[in-house]
């Protein structure tokens, strides 16, 4: 018929748009930082669960069908997940073009991390960090070694369910993962800066030659955010390029805090002795909560609202807004407890505070809540169009 083929072209160059607004979607819930990972995961293992679409023998599509499910698990918006990637599933011939491009902007962009062979990093990873790993594989091989994978809601497998994937524990009955809780040798190991004699290395490189004219393109993990190193023969290494870790001095102290919404944590952030941050409604390069704020919210909380500092291991709160921030000492939602930080004013906080910008708009130590309220996270399939998962061979 007549224009069939100008049709067919629009369609797929629609169905392309689509699916790479799913993987960008996705990438924004990648991240090797340590204070921030909820779970740890295999990507070559990931995008090999046909069962979950009945698609193609691999598809990047996949790893937003599981995060969307630890979205679900653990009741929380905005869930980030550490995955690793053995360096073959770059060229990987079941992938698409697209989507191995995708995985290479992924590394290069330090939001993946890279092995050349898998072994056992994914469980050294979650064994240093104290996270779970989501896999189907029930790790027996490595039971000897890292004992934990026996432990309750530490393996947890996506497996196909009526709303989606669900997760579903290896042992135990699906305990929600906790907040994250390094091991001793893993706190040993975030507690310093390490560099990579590969200048160029994303994780732990220097950005290579600053008088390249790409160095301004290249891209670098902050020492606050580094992943942690591999042990090989107890000598912490560069998990990509297999060379020892040089100790560039102790890295800055960290606070992870949780803004809750009307009883919904939306969303985790970091505080480093380097870098303070400004919590608000739209502050420039803080941490924006507009998107979900009531319209009585939104005219009351400043662009900016407060200012969160750690100094000597102290966190502070600092009101920079029009309309006065409030502390809830100890998590007290009596009002007769609730503190006024008035213009500039700062105030240290207690571990269990939290600091009110209006009614039911708190942010606190991300431990305080161990759930994240909400029964159905926003899910970063919802652009996938329904063909995508099955047909779209670009």
């Amino acid at each position: 018929m007549p224009g069939q083929p100008h049709t067919r072209t629009n369609r797929e160059a629609t169905l392309r748009f689509e699916v790479s607004k799913v993987l960008d979607a996705i990438e924004g819930r990648l991240t090797t930082d340590p204070a921030l990972a909820r779970a740890v995961i295999d990507l070559s293992e990931i995008v090999r669960y046909a069962d979950l679409d009945g698609g193609r023998p691999a598809s990047l599509l996949r790893l937003g069908l599981v995060i969307d499910a630890l979205g679900r698990h653990v009741a929380e918006e905005n869930v980030p997940v550490y995955a690793i990637v053995p360096r073959g599933l770059l060229s990987d011939a079941d992938l698409t073009s697209n989507e191995r491009m995708v995985v290479r902007r992924w590394a290069d962009d330090g939001v993946v991390e890279v092995v050349p062979q898998l072994d056992d990093r994914v469980l050294e990873v979650a064994e240093l960090l104290g996270l779970p790993v989501l896999t189907r594989t029930r790790a027996e091989q490595f039971r000897d070694r890292r004992p934990w994978v026996e432990d309750p809601g530490r393996l947890l497998a996506a497996v196909p369910g009526a709303g989606g994937p669900v997760l579903v524990a290896r042992v135990g009955r699906g305990e929600i993962p906790a907040v994250a809780e390094p091991s001793p040798m893993g706190r040993k190991l975030l507690s310093r800066v390490w560099g990579c004699p590969d200048t160029n290395c994303g994780a732990y490189g220097q950005g290579g030659d600053p008088d390249s004219p790409f160095a301004d393109m290249r891209k670098t993990t902050s020492p606050v955010s580094q992943p942690p190193p591999s042990l090989r023969a107890g000598v912490p290494t560069c998990p990509r390029h297999g060379t020892r870790l040089r100790d560039a001095g102790p890295r800055p102290a960290v606070e992870v805090l949780s803004v809750r919404i009307d009883g919904v944590v939306r969303k985790r952030f970091v505080v480093s002795t380097e870098t303070p941050v400004v919590v608000g409604r739209a502050p420039e390069g803080g941490v924006m909560l507009g998107q979900w704020l009531t319209d009585d919210a939104r005219k009351w909380i400043s662009r900016g609202h407060v200012r969160f500092a750690l100094r000597s291991g102290e966190l502070s709160a600092q009101d920079v807004s029009t309309n006065g921030t409030g502390i809830r000492p100890n998590g007290s939602l009596e009002d007769d407890d609730r503190i006024t930080l008035g213009r500039d004013e700062m105030r240290a906080l207690g571990p269990n505070d939290m600091v009110e910008l209006y009614a039911q708009v708190h942010v606190g130590r991300a431990k305080l809540w161990n759930n994240g309220g909400v029964t159905q996270p926003h899910s970063v399939m919802g652009e996938a169009p329904t063909m995508a998962m099955r047909k779209f061979n670009p």
